[in-house]
């Protein structure tokens, strides 16, 4: 069955139009208190709605970072280049689990959690999904991500809800540890995030097997899930960010296994990176 994009966006559209409307007028919003807790969703529903949603916000010329198999679908009205900390053949050695599959070509090679190769509001918007948690100091990243942005802008994001993937038996990542990761630099939590994915990911029993997987996970400076998060959790950390960058939240959307984040650059984030 085709996926009719352009009506999910002009539905979509009109949903985000009628709670704004409801907003302005002093209507409340109506809040589910219990909402049904339905796992996962199929790849398909995933992707669908993140090109409705795509086509919803993003225009103009701008980069998608980490896209590697899976780059997002965007409107013919958005041109893509693709950023990452390797070259596509590179990144197939890293990723040997990627070999087979068909990866995006970069076009740049940087840092995604500093950019230092874009130069500030240069981009009409930034994608970074399934990106945040592989970064060990995410307040820096969405301070680089909104950086780059032009004044209004927008910065679309996927994140991975821990309870889908197989993050499940990890702890959720605390407010406070982003901000001391922030404050004190990532480096002082870095080994304990390696041997929480090793115990509590790769399954490795109690003994000499961990110290050699956290050692060699760390030499090849692989890039695992640094900080997790339920939808919950997520939430909780965007509202943080008001602290150290300022922006207008557009979209907060649950999207199967993941939650759909879309933020814009306000005049205010330009004055307080500046």
């Amino acid at each position: 069955m085709a996926i009719n994009a352009r009506a999910g966006a002009r539905k979509l559209k009109h949903g985000i139009a009628t709670l704004r409307g409801r907003v302005r007028a002093g209507a409340p919003a109506a809040l589910d208190t219990n909402p049904a807790f339905a796992p996962g969703g199929s790849q398909e529903s995933v992707h669908h709605t993140r090109q409705v949603v795509a086509r919803v916000f993003l225009k103009g010329e701008g980069i998608e970072i980490g896209a590697l198999h899976q780059p997002l679908s965007v409107p013919a009205s958005a041109r893509v280049r693709y950023v990452d900390r390797m070259t596509t053949p590179e990144l197939r050695k890293h990723y040997q689990e990627l070999a087979s599959l068909p990866l995006v070509e970069i076009d740049v090679i940087d840092d995604g959690e500093r950019l230092t190769t874009f130069e500030a509001a240069s981009q009409d918007f930034v994608i970074a999904n399934h990106f945040i948690e592989h970064c060990q100091n995410p307040i820096l990243t969405f301070q680089s991500l909104l950086r780059v942005l032009k004044v209004g802008g927008v910065l679309y994001m996927g994140v991975p809800d821990k309870r889908f993937t197989f993050d499940i038996d990890r702890p959720c990542t605390t407010v406070e540890h982003i901000v001391r990761d922030y404050t004190d630099g990532p480096a002082v939590s870095k080994r304990d995030h390696f041997e929480e994915w090793v115990r509590l990911v790769n399954k490795c029993p109690d003994g000499p097997q961990v110290e050699q997987q956290v050692r060699h996970l760390m030499d090849i400076d692989y890039s695992i899930h640094f900080h997790v998060w339920t939808a919950r959790d997520l939430f909780q950390l965007v509202a943080t960010l008001h602290n150290y960058v300022q922006f207008e939240l557009e979209l907060f959307l649950r999207n199967g296994f993941e939650t759909l984040l879309v933020l814009r650059k306000s005049s205010a984030s330009q004055a307080r990176l500046s």
